[in-house]
């Protein structure tokens, strides 16, 4: 492979920089709303879900 001099590196990525389409101030916050409302329903979800394969193993070893 063909080493690049600093500088032009310095200047392609300053280019494809230029490139990138940055989202506006609206759409990190409707992201980040998403983000924690879909965090907080999973968390449940694990909770509960965790909280049945518990009462079963109970359930189960409560057996004689």
């Amino acid at each position: 492979m063909a080493r690049t001099n600093p500088i032009t590196f310095l200047q392609q990525v300053r280019s494809e920089v230029s490139k990138v389409v940055w989202p506006s101030r609206n759409e990190v916050l409707i992201s980040t709303a998403m983000v924690l409302v879909l965090v907080a329903l999973a968390s449940i979800f694990f909770l509960v879900a965790d909280m049945i394969i518990a009462w079963g193993v109970q359930w189960m070893l409560s057996i004689r």
